[in-house]
């Protein structure tokens, strides 16, 4: 019997992307990474491939994307960064040994080592969150209108006023809300 998992939600932002591996915080919570292998898959998707994950290294990445949402969500408020959480993201970071490597197409690709390599990509995207929260890219930290969602994510687009964590999910949903509710008003008014 093969056992079905939702679907991932993949952005371009690797830390907010990891951080969504648990979606609808505020509402009836979806994990994305519930077994150590669906981490794997996960890890594969995003470049930074392992042949295997414990059921500790799971809960060290789960560890690692509350902390992450944890930081990211006061960096998007404005407000002082939870000491456990950035611990919990420097520890990360230090603990791996990936390395950055250039393709001849002119690609970043992430090498990791041969041993612990679950930690390495912990490495990877406990660094990119640092590099996201401490301001060091173009773009700006929000927060998900979706009441029931309310993930952090990157804003890289030019006016910097994006209002979903996805379009295709969180937009849409709240957009056919919004046309229901206009429908529904309407016909009442019609009668």
């Amino acid at each position: 019997m093969r056992i079905e998992f939702p679907d991932f939600r993949l952005g371009n932002v690797l830390a907010t992307s990891f951080t969504g591996t648990l979606s609808e915080r505020h509402g009836d919570a979806v994990e994305r990474i519930p077994t150590p292998h669906r981490l794997v898959d996960w890890l594969a998707l995003n470049g930074l491939a392992v042949d295997s994950c414990t059921p500790a290294q799971l809960e060290l990445a789960r560890e690692l994307r509350e902390s992450i949402h944890a930081a990211a969500t006061a960096a998007a408020l404005q407000d002082a960064l939870p000491a456990s959480a950035v611990q919990v993201i420097n520890d990360c970071s230090a603990q791996g040994r990936a390395a950055a490597i250039l393709t001849p197409e002119g690609e970043r690709l992430w090498r990791l080592s041969s041993a612990s390599c679950v930690e390495d990509a912990l490495s990877v995207i406990a660094a990119d969150a640092i590099s996201i929260i401490a301001g060091e890219r173009d773009g700006k930290l929000a927060l998900c209108a979706s009441p029931t969602c309310r993930a952090a994510f990157f804003d890289t687009s030019q006016s910097r006023t994006r209002k979903w964590c996805d379009m295709n999910t969180c937009g849409n949903r709240q957009k056919k809300a919004r046309f229901n509710a206009n429908r529904r008003k309407n016909s009442r008014s019609a009668e």
